[in-house]
């Protein structure tokens, strides 16, 4: 374990927005946090009014919600006031095509200024958001567009015709498609930017109600379609709640999340608590470039930063003389998402760049995060750190028979939390057997595994199931291995995560050929291809091994559990129901 970093604040600094964490532990209720945000009448709350509206309706419409930053240089601004105004002609637009309370908005994009005018204005429009990952490949597009419903598509031409166009028409339920950089002349499309001229500037307020839906995010599982987890307007409270007190966000701020709009992160952190916060977002539409990054955390005078470790590690290895020359003084607060942060990376950044990131838990099914460092508390390398006021966290153990028995200081386990919270997802769309199972004896069971210490840290182990994490994406094996399945070549297809010195995981895929075929480098190079190609690069595999046949139960489930021991070296544990062994001679 990573010596612990004693925090000593700095007096030039303004005070942290969580001054005292156990008092506040103590004292805080949720009932008088949501109550906080009723701003609209007839118990009206809606995230997108919260998020711009309310700015304007104070007198701080003027102040910088966005500046957009081109991959070719460019520099835009937006106020709160232009948000709320273009917000409004584009959920008014919606409204002229007929979509109306609970359907479903999809948009495929990069980080592009759209794509900010599209979920406010969607949620305006009483719709519900639902991004997609601008990486993926066709195939898992279509499936979240099926799996959504959604009757709109908000995209560019090029991921269109790369990703929509040949199977528009095994798209039933949608209807329209909104390019953003074309005049309309694309068959069967819309010019975004024509639309929305044709929409009037005002609105009456939303209608939306606390628990109307909201938001729609798709995570991956270990069998069958992704999950889409649903949630509402009430989750403003916790966007809100998070952004001030674990990333110390306050109106005035210059904000940098780096994180991919198509996940639950880059909406809920790269959209709605800087907004709800009051502070500038910086949205950089280029990819990673350690330089450029500096550049930018200089430049821009960014004062709270939120990324990934995958690029943590990634800057620590372009090494300290990347950020030569440049001015971090104006940096407050570091903040990492996505998957452990690894000690070193915490030491690296308080000898390099001056102050500590600070690791942070959650995920889509909880829509803001739990568990955090506080700019007010000592850090403990390695560790999530504590829950969020508000918030009980425990490690628990699943019972044969149903519920579960809470473990004590020390003990590995399940990570649980008591259910109640504004942004915990409110179902799984059309999977209520599903969205069940998530809970016992009042806990919400987040499937990852941890250890508590005696002090209230809490220590990431790893995933009770077989979701990889890959650069901060979660990665079901389904996908993957049905894709694979339909190349000509494969017999079965089975996959792991492995680990990665940057990716934190990298996905390894096991193929068993058809008779017929012989395995070869060319093989593996065009079955790596097939996959990117239809997966995209964020969900294909990164390695590929032939294998003569898949380890599998007697009920025939492929057993990944196996794959990965082989991998990695690992005590291979019960094998007494592989298929093929005699359960009275378990080793193999």
């Amino acid at each position: 374990m990573a010596a612990l970093i004693h925090k000593i604040l700095n007096a030039n600094e303004p005070a942290p927005n969580l001054m005292d964490y156990r008092a506040m532990r103590a004292t805080f209720s949720w009932d008088i946090a949501c109550a906080e945000q009723a701003r609209l009448p007839y118990d009206r709350l809606n995230i997108a009014f919260e998020a711009v509206d309310r700015w304007v309706a104070t007198g701080q419409g003027e102040v910088a919600a966005l500046r957009w930053l081109g991959k070719n240089g460019e520099r835009q601004d937006f106020s709160y006031t232009e948000l709320a105004r273009l917000s409004n002609r584009f959920a008014n637009s919606l409204e002229q095509l007929g979509i109306g309370p609970g359907d479903r908005v999809c948009i495929l994009a990069g980080r592009i200024p759209e794509l900010y005018i599209t979920a406010l204005g969607t949620l305006k429009a009483g719709a519900v958001f639902c991004p997609l990952f601008s990486a993926f490949g066709p195939e898992p597009v279509r499936v979240r567009l099926v799996k959504s419903q959604a009757r709109v598509l908000v995209t560019t031409t090029l991921l269109y015709q790369r990703k929509i166009r040949e199977q528009r028409n095994n798209l039933p339920d949608l209807e329209h498609i909104l390019l953003t950089d074309s005049d309309g002349s694309e068959p069967g499309t819309h010019s975004f930017h024509t639309l929305l001229e044709t929409g009037p500037d005002h609105r009456s307020p939303p209608r939306t109600r606390p628990e109307d839906w909201a938001l729609l995010h798709f995570t991956s599982g270990t069998t069958g379609i992704p999950k889409g987890a649903i949630h509402v307007h009430q989750a403003v409270a916790a966007h809100q709640l998070t952004g001030r007190w674990v990333l110390d966000l306050r109106p005035g701020d210059i904000y940098w999340c780096t994180a991919d709009p198509g996940w639950v992160t880059g909406v809920s952190y790269g959209i709605i608590a800087p907004f709800v916060n009051g502070a500038t977002l910086v949205v950089d539409e280029a990819e990673f470039d350690a330089r450029r990054w500096y550049a930018i955390l200089d430049r821009e005078r960014v004062n709270v930063w939120y990324t990934a470790p995958t690029a943590i590690r990634m800057l620590m290895k372009a090494g300290a003389e990347a950020v030569q020359g440049h001015d971090l003084s104006a940096l407050r607060f570091m903040a990492s998402v996505g998957e452990p942060l690894n000690p070193e990376a915490v030491t690296w950044s308080l000898a390099t760049l001056g102050r500590p990131f600070h690791d942070t838990w959650w995920q889509t099914e909880t829509g803001a995060i739990m568990i955090a460092n506080y700019r007010v508390l000592d850090i403990r390398p390695g560790s999530m750190g504590q829950p969020l006021p508000g918030i009980e966290a425990a490690i628990v153990r699943r019972r044969p028979g149903g519920g579960v028995d809470r473990l004590e200081p020390g003990e590995e386990g399940e990570l649980a939390l008591r259910a109640g919270w504004p942004s915990m997802f409110r179902s799984y769309l059309d999977d209520e057997e599903r969205y069940q199972q998530c809970f016992a004896d009042g806990w919400y069971l987040s499937g990852d595994l941890a250890i508590c210490d005696i002090d209230g840290y809490f220590w990431f182990v790893g995933r009770n199931d077989d979701v990889i994490k890959t650069s901060g994406h979660l990665i079901g094996p389904f996908e993957v291995e049905n894709v694979l399945m339909e190349h000509p070549a494969v017999a079965e297809a089975g996959m792991i995560g492995k680990p990665d010195e940057f990716a934190g995981q990298i996905v390894k895929a096991f193929v068993a050929l058809k008779p017929s075929y012989v395995p070869s480098d060319a093989l593996r190079k065009e079955l790596l291809g097939f996959a990117r190609t239809r997966l995209g690069p964020a969900v294909a595999p990164r390695e590929l091994e032939f294998i003569p046949d898949l380890p599998k139960t007697r009920s025939g489930k492929i057993m990944r559990r196996l794959l990965r021991a082989r991998e990695l070296g690992l005590p291979l544990g019960d094998v007494s129901t592989l298929e093929g062994e005699n359960p009275e001679e378990p080793d193999v």
